[in-house]
Parts: C-alpha cells; structure tokens; sequence
C-alpha cells in the first residue's frame, strides 16, 4: 500500500520539508530529509498547507501570569485558618538580621509583594521580612535565632511552585535562597554536579551543556524554577520517563534543620551505605523538615540526536495505545510522553497566538527520542510512525528534529499553564491515578460542574505512568468558588461548594 508523498513550504521557516512514504508488506524506503531537515508532516488525508505563526520563544521557562482581575485574597481568609502562637517580627529582629547580612534583609513592602504572591495569583501571605543568605552558615544563624526566638519561617525559592506552598500564610519570614546560587564542583568523569540551592535548573543546564551534559531534571519553569525547591518538592517533569525521578539522581543533600543544626549528607557516590540514606527524608518535604542549601545530583550525557513528534489522535484509548507502541518500539531512546486535549491547544491559541500544525483532533501527543546515533534513532521514531499511521492510532503530526523547531512544539505543551491564567481563577492539580482511568476524571468533572466552570482540561506526563494534570478554569465573578480535594484511589474525589466561609459536598467522583 502506497501513502501519497508529502511535500510542504513552510513561509514562516522559510524552507520546503520533505516527507516521502512508501510502505507495503515488501518493501519499506526510509523518509528522505531536505537538505534543512527540521520538520517533517505526516498525514493520513489529503496534505494541506499548516503555517506556523507562533515567534519563537527563546527558551522554556514560566512566563509571567497575566494581572488579576481583583486584588488575591489572603490565604488566612480564604482557608478561614488561625495563626498558631508564634512571636512577631521586631525591630531588634530585624536589627540581627541586617548586623548578619547587611543590604540582604528587605522589609519594603513594594519589594515584598511578588514574595507573598503564589505564581497563578490564587493565594497571599503578609509577610513583612525577606531575608536573603549566601551561605548555609547564614541560614543556619537565621534558623537558631528564629528557633530561639520562635519565629515562623517560610523557605522561598523560584516561587514557580503552582499549589501555593512557596508562600507564606501569615507574617512568617520568607527565606529565599535567591542569591545561593554558586556551582560548587562538577566531575567530567562521573557526571556529577553539587551545587548551591538557588541555582536556576536553566542556568545549570547550560553550564553543563557546555562541557556535555545535561540537567537530569526538565520543567516548563526551568527559566526560574531553583534546583533546592526542585529537589524540596520533588519534581518529576518533562525528563523523568528517560532518566527517572529525583530520588534516584539526587546523590547527596546539605540540609539546615530548624534549630540551626547543619546536615553535611552531601556525599558524591553512587552507591553509599555508609549510614542511613537520611536525604530522601528531605526529598519532597517542602522545607517542613529543614532548608535545602546544597545539592549533589547525578548528570547524564547530553543527547547527539534529538526528535520531538506532536501528533494527533481520535480518542485517549488511542494515546493509551500510542503509548504503549511507543515503549515497545522506541525503547532506550524515549525521553519523553506528554499528552494534551484539544481545550487546551484553543487556549494556547486564543490566549498566547501560538499556532499548532497539527488541527483538528480531539486529543495530541508530544514525543522525544534522544540518544547518541541520529540514523538509528530517525529509523526506530519513522518505525513507530508508519506503523501507528497505518493501525489508525495516530491521524496526523508533525516532526521536528532542528533545535528552534523543537522548542516551539514544546511551548504548545509548556505554556499551556499560562495559559489558563488569562479567563480566571485557577484550580490546577497533578493527580495519580492508573493511566487507563486518567481522563475519566476530566469528562466526569466537566459533567459534574457543566457550565460553573469555563474550562476542565487535561493534560501531562502521561509517560511517567500516573499523573494527571488537571485544570479547573473558573468564572472569577458570582459568590460561587469549587475545589476539587483528592485522595488515592480507591477512595473518592469529592467536589465541594464554597459560598463564603460554608463548604458542602455536592458531588463526588
């Protein structure tokens, strides 16, 4: 069976593609490349032209939230939540701390405010102090006087966290390891970097794209995000179906416990039974256990041969099973899996002009393959795409192997947050659940909530097996407010009603 050549000007690129398909149950002919080879169209139907109008982003990174439509209501109101019996900042505490790091303590309330507020403006602290150590000797000072003086501290990092975590809920001190952003060592021969906490995960990539590595870890806020709160709420992101989660890569951790107390487990071996693996404890607490102030992290070799898919599907039965022909075909070279409805690709489109080449279907896949041999990778990824085109898995897509490319199909899905932040108020939520029950949960929500909520959507790292990112978009007028609590299955999802200050479950999933 013979499916038409394809052959595309791109006006915008400025360059033709070229895609030449000839498959029967004898003969197979290998995609023939331009001689500019950075994307490629495949298509069951008839071919047609698909501009692409998006400008290219420099690089991956949260964008900032557009401005809320009313000011963000304290979180001590909106949880109706009471402050527990802690001192309050004084002058002779702020006094300390400026004799400890001079010009490092702010107290400006106009500085202070992008510190209170989350990154989807859904939550506000009060906080009056922001302090900013270099070293985890001033955080461990900070920690004992605070500790004597029982004073609450919220730890800060990029403030890219989506759930509100990185802010305070009252007047506590905001200790941001902004300026705790020295690379520490890194060996060529191990691959493994330490680092100080604040160091930005898109700093760190490029310092070590430079001597031929990369960060194990990859995240659509890697423009700002800091490897410490990384680390503090283990973050899976866009990397963790090629290189796994941060508790494998993370090696080693200096950790500053409340009292002041210094935790040196910053060891950097990979294997180490030398006493109790004590910095898992640290992974994913979210500083309620101490301050993250170093990090010792394993690095894999940077890819030589990378390829990025978007394609389209039909149903998410048919991205379950893509899924599952990907593994089995693509192997070792998959890196990543994410997957997003066609929701969000209109809101991407409405709200940030980025245009998707692939129209037209309800539901989209993003793919990456990388390893170190660009002919055998371009041989296994054209396997998998002839054979879910000719099963009917995948109706339509589109390749891109040139590094702008790439990154303009990784914006469709990084930006998607973004997003949903320009209609309202934000609900967003990573939920674990078996991979063949994911988008139940959407179609049931979006049934439950019908027209209160503008927009359920779904989207996410359908590759690492069991997350969910699910968005309630909500009107921000009218007295109605819904929340979606979550607890693993086999337990229920309840929906509850909020009207002021009284809650009642109205539904559960």
């Amino acid at each position: 069976m013979v499916i038409s050549s394809v052959v595309h000007h791109h006006s915008v690129w400025g360059h033709w593609t070229q895609l030449r398909w000839l498959m029967n149950f004898h003969r197979r002919t290998m995609v023939q490349w331009s001689t500019a080879p950075a994307q490629w169209t495949l298509k069951q139907k008839e071919p047609v032209l698909m501009p692409w109008g998006a400008s290219p982003q420099s690089r991956r990174a949260l964008h900032p939230a557009s401005p809320s439509f009313q000011e963000v209501m304290l979180t001590s109101e909106r949880y109706n939540v009471q402050r527990l019996p802690f001192s309050h900042v004084s002058n002779d505490d702020v006094a300390f701390f400026e004799c400890l790091m001079p010009g490092r303590v702010i107290t400006n309330p106009e500085e202070l405010k992008p510190f209170n507020v989350d990154w989807l403006k859904s939550v506000q602290g009060c906080s009056k102090l922001l302090l900013k150590p270099q070293t985890a000797a001033e955080v461990s000072q900070v920690l004992r006087y605070c500790h004597e003086r029982n004073l609450a501290v919220n730890p800060q990092g990029g403030n890219t966290g989506l759930v509100g975590g990185s802010v305070p809920v009252f007047d506590e001190i905001i200790l941001s390891t902004v300026l705790m952003s020295q690379i520490i060592s890194f060996d060529k021969v191990s691959g493994i970097l330490v680092c100080q906490a604040g160091c930005i995960l898109e700093n760190l990539n490029q310092y070590l794209e430079e001597k031929g590595f990369i960060m194990p870890l990859d995240l659509g806020a890697k423009g700002s995000c800091h490897i410490g709160g990384n680390v503090a709420t283990n973050a899976g992101g866009l990397r963790l179906l090629r290189y796994g989660s941060l508790r494998g890569t993370v090696l080693g951790l200096e950790v500053v416990l409340a009292d002041g107390s210094v935790l040196d487990c910053l060891a950097s071996l990979r294997k180490d039974n030398t006493g109790y693996d004590l910095k898992q404890l640290f992974i994913g607490s979210e500083g309620t256990l101490g301050v993250i102030t170093a990090v010792s992290i394993l690095c894999p070799q940077k890819p030589k041969a990378v390829n990025l898919a978007f394609l389209g599907c039909q149903s998410f039965t048919q991205v379950l099973k893509t899924f599952t022909t990907c593994r089995a075909m693509l192997g070792e070279i998959l890196s990543a899996y994410e997957f997003m409805d066609d929701k969000c690709m209109e809101l991407v489109k409405r709200h940030l002009k980025l245009s998707n080449p692939v129209t037209g279907s309800p539901f989209y896949v993003l793919i990456e393959t990388s390893g170190s041999n660009s002919t055998h990778d371009e041989e296994k990824l054209n396997n998998f795409l002839e054979k879910v085109m000719i099963s009917g898995l995948v109706t339509d897509g589109t390749v891109a192997t040139d590094e702008k490319k790439i990154k303009m199909l990784w914006s469709l899905r990084e930006r998607i947050t973004e997003a949903l932040t320009h209609d309202g108020y934000v609900y967003k939520y990573d939920i674990s659940l078996p991979v063949g029950k994911l988008y139940d949960l959407v179609t049931d929500t979006r049934a439950r909530l019908g027209q209160c909520a503008k927009n359920v959507v779904g989207y996410g790292h359908l590759g690492s097996g069991r997350v969910l990112e699910e968005s309630l978009r909500l009107s921000s007028s009218g007295d109605y407010c819904f929340s979606l609590f979550s607890v693993s299955l086999p337990h229920m999802f309840c929906i509850k009603e909020m009207r002021g200050k009284q809650e009642q479950p109205i539904a559960c999933l």
